[in-house]
């Protein structure tokens, strides 16, 4: 493999979020889910909890914060990701922000409940300097997060950019089910499993499928299916070219 397509393998990008957020979580997810890891630590406030891989510092680990960018690699589809964990706290953006002169892309992390936060905000607005797409990753949607038109919508107002939705939740809080893929309709079912386990995608035909009302009630099936079809009509379709533009 010559130069040039050793560098079309590689891939880095940040997870930017306001503090509490889950990046850290978030980021051990994806090195489960990408096989480099077998067991996913947990950031708690308890002497004993497990030590997650990016939070490496004794203060962070004491703290459940993040203090430093944490790089972590991995390979992913014949890719090489490489993963930049990077503090929340303001305290430390010093640090976020030298870290995203570096990345070819961004997730940022918000929320369910809370939505776009103060220091999103800023990290976001850095972003948008240097032109770096964007993925939104709305978490914590088994607490009891806000609809998620809502949340679309003040990322459009607060942030100034279009939001796509790739999925939708199925439910949230305790009756949160999963994801709806609106693109493949594949169901990812959320089910809490040891070391944070992975699931294989389900395979539906469509709303109209009989499994998609095994998984939820009457009433949260039509809720989640109405929000799903006026996603579909009012909201415009993904453009990997403008997204790639930044």
């Amino acid at each position: 493999m010559d130069l040039q397509q050793e560098i079309s393998r590689r891939r880095a990008f940040a997870i930017i979020a306001h503090p509490d957020a889950g990046k850290t979580t978030l980021t051990e997810k994806l090195l489960l889910y990408g096989g480099a890891i077998q067991l996913a630590g947990h950031v708690r406030a308890k002497k004993d909890r497990k030590k997650t891989r990016s939070d490496w510092m004794t203060m962070e680990q004491e703290r459940g914060i993040s203090i430093s960018t944490a790089a972590l690699q991995f390979l992913y589809h014949d890719h090489i990701l490489n993963l930049l964990d990077t503090p929340g706290h303001e305290d430390f953006s010093e640090d976020t922000y030298r870290t995203l002169m570096a990345v070819d892309s961004a997730i940022m992390l918000l929320d369910g409940a809370r939505g776009v936060e103060p220091q999103t905000i800023k990290l976001f607005h850095v972003c948008r300097q240097r032109n770096i797409p964007i993925v939104t990753f709305i978490n914590k949607m088994d607490h009891f997060a806000r609809d998620p038109f809502s949340l679309l919508d003040e990322v459009e107002k607060v942030l100034g950019i279009t939001a796509v939705p790739l999925f939708w939740p199925m439910g949230s809080g305790p009756d949160f089910k999963g994801i709806y893929d609106l693109h493949s309709k594949q169901v990812y079912n959320y089910e809490k499993t040891t070391g944070g386990a992975y699931r294989a995608p389900t395979e539906t035909s469509g709303l109209d499928d009989p499994g998609l009302k095994e998984i939820m009630d009457e009433e949260l099936y039509a809720t989640f299916r109405e929000g799903v079809e006026l996603a579909s009509e009012a909201l415009p379709e993904f453009d990997v070219n403008q997204f790639l533009q930044g």
